[in-house]
């Protein structure tokens, strides 16, 4: 008797047909893993049937369908909605679900008082990427070890996977702490790219340059992440945190020379100059972290 590969693919339900929720699906369906759809509205997943999706006229229909249930909604109120009622019991939820680290482990206690395992997820990819093996997408999980262990050949499907422990908040923690680090970067770029623009300078000849150096520096993490461990901001210092403050005033002399509102850095030179006050200026900037834990402010200063 010869075996089936498609047989042997993990069936699964997914809840949610947007653009992310299409994508995932889409892969799944590629890699011939049997899949199962719910939208709230009906008519957004109707056309992947045709694709070979099986859907489902309920969320209940959905859940009840297959033990591996993935959920891709608008948010954890959503979620909230859609499984309100349904009997969960012995199901294995993996969330998709953008939220926050609290919404998180709320989610799993949840889940698991109506006897359900639970993968709380941040997705580190946009649809496009889904299913390209080329396009560098992962998948952050947190939560149940056991759950991921079993369904990590099918989790990896759509996108690499990457598991950062059983508390189930450590997955939105991350996929936030990332996202924040690249909010902080387009702003930098929306603002060198507001330097420029009124002068004979191509962004698309600027943009070469800018993509380079923020690469050379983009490993300035690791040794934050050192100092950050060892506690010692003075360690490896290259360029101190009094050279630091002192070059900002032509950062914002140039921008007023462009007429370029500086607003988008002013935040971060003011905390500099905060931590300069407090004595610090032979230290790395990475010390400027402290004065962002508003327990330490409550606290006062150490």
């Amino acid at each position: 008797m010869t075996d089936n590969p498609v047989a042997s693919r993990t069936p699964l339900s997914l809840l949610g047909t947007g653009a992310m929720g299409t994508a995932l699906a889409r892969a799944w369906l590629a890699a011939g893993h049997p899949v199962t759809v719910w939208n709230r509205t009906p008519a957004r997943a109707a056309h992947l049937a045709a694709e070979g999706a099986v859907v489902a006229a309920s969320a209940a229909g959905a859940v009840a369908a297959n033990r591996l249930v993935v959920l891709c909604l608008l948010d954890d109120a959503s979620v909230g909605d859609a499984l309100d009622g349904v009997d969960l019991s012995g199901r294995d939820l993996v969330n998709l679900t953008t939220g926050t680290p609290a919404q998180g482990r709320a989610r799993a206690a949840w889940a698991q008082a109506r006897g359900a395992r639970f993968l709380d997820a941040g997705i580190m990819a946009v649809p496009p990427m889904i299913g390209d093996a080329r396009s560098g997408a992962y998948v952050l999980y947190s939560g149940s070890s056991g759950l991921f262990e079993e369904h990590g050949a099918a989790l990896a499907v759509p996108a690499g996977t990457r598991y950062v422990g059983s508390d189930p908040g450590f997955a939105a923690l991350h996929d936030v702490a990332l996202l924040s680090a690249m909010s902080g970067m387009f702003a930098g770029v929306l603002h060198a790219f507001a330097l420029i623009r009124r002068e004979d300078i191509a962004p698309k000849d600027f943009a070469p340059l800018l993509v380079s150096w923020l690469g050379a520096m983009a490993p300035a993490a690791h040794k934050a992440a050192e100092q950050l461990g060892s506690g010692d901001y003075g360690k490896d210092v290259v360029s101190n945190l009094a050279m630091q403050v002192a070059g900002n005033a032509t950062l914002l002399a140039t921008a007023e020379e462009q007429g370029v509102s500086p607003e988008l850095l002013t935040p971060y030179m003011a905390l500099l100059e905060r931590w300069l006050a407090e004595g610090h200026g032979d230290e790395d900037t990475t010390g400027a972290v402290e004065l962002l834990d508003v327990r330490r402010t409550e606290r006062g200063p150490a």
